[in-house]
């Protein structure tokens, strides 16, 4: 059974003839009645009664005909679904992105109106598989990716922040604390393998250094960073955005930084959109 079978006997069903049917799919009569007796060979039944003038369906013509449709429709969605459409832009991301994101959306849109631009939120392995399948035109992420058929476009240097609570020792300096002034308190974050890049760059920012980070206890998954924080308040940890809750101090250190990179398909189709994008998120933070 072939879609182009299907949409032969739908045309004959609507038209009444395999002429007119023909003439609708712009193909000859003998086309049209070669593949509809080719269908009714494979399904054992006879599909129209040819006896009048006008073709009728038969019993099983009439079964088979809304099914047909149904499949010409679901084959036509899944086209439309997956065909390139250069005024629709699928940003993979998780929400600390989000604030970034929405800027440079709202920037672009207004110029583009007629765009559609998609927030997925993913966690960083499903970004870059997203990308990787098409599923997503970008990711947004810190740190690096090697995958082939994939590379990074540079954004911008983020700045994780410093966080502890307003009552620690180190709350009423102006200045953002350096690892050596850092060592001496417990330092709180997820599990490595939840947080892989912040444990990285503090490995990375104490070893530079040559202090030794003073590791408190893991934040389980549910828990408030903030009330661990307040609870804990000798402790500090990095975030990636000012949670700007009462009781929580936070600073910024060029000791603590992470590049961010939006993620592409080295075989991309070319897109302006994307293109604009990209250029509003860069100098968005550019400016900023």
């Amino acid at each position: 059974m072939e879609f182009r079978q299907l949409e032969y006997v739908v045309a004959v069903a609507e038209t009444g003839g395999f002429s007119r049917a023909a003439q609708r799919c712009f193909v000859s009569q003998s086309a049209i009645s070669h593949q509809v007796a080719a269908l009714e060979r494979e399904l054992g039944a006879e599909l129209f009664d040819r006896s009048q003038r006008r073709v009728r369906p038969t019993e099983a013509g009439e079964t088979l005909v809304p099914y047909a449709r149904d499949l010409l429709a679901l084959r036509d969605d899944a086209i439309a679904a997956t065909a390139p459409r250069p005024d629709r832009v699928r940003v993979a991301a998780n929400m600390s992105f989000a604030r970034a994101a929405l800027t440079a959306v709202s920037a672009v849109r207004e110029r583009n109106p007629e765009a559609e631009i998609d927030f997925l939120i993913k966690p960083f392995n499903q970004r870059i598989e997203a990308v990787a399948s098409g599923e997503a035109d970008l990711a947004l992420i810190r740190g690096t990716v090697d995958r082939d058929g994939l590379y990074l476009d540079p954004l911008w240097v983020d700045q994780p922040v410093i966080a502890f609570s307003s009552r620690h020792p180190l709350a009423a300096g102006g200045q953002a604390p350096t690892p050596t002034d850092l060592a001496d308190y417990p330092l709180i974050l997820p599990p490595a393998d939840r947080q892989v890049l912040l444990h990285q760059l503090v490995d990375r920012a104490f070893a530079r250094a040559d202090a030794e980070v003073t590791y408190g206890p893991e934040i389980r998954e549910g828990h408030s960073v903030a009330f661990e924080l307040i609870n804990r308040p000798t402790a500090w940890t990095l975030l990636y955005e000012d949670p700007l809750q009462p009781g929580i101090s936070c600073r910024r250190s060029l000791n603590f930084t992470l590049p961010v990179s939006a993620v592409l398909r080295v075989d991309a189709t070319p897109n302006e959109l994307v293109a604009e994008l990209l250029t509003e998120l860069a100098n968005g933070f550019r400016r900023t």
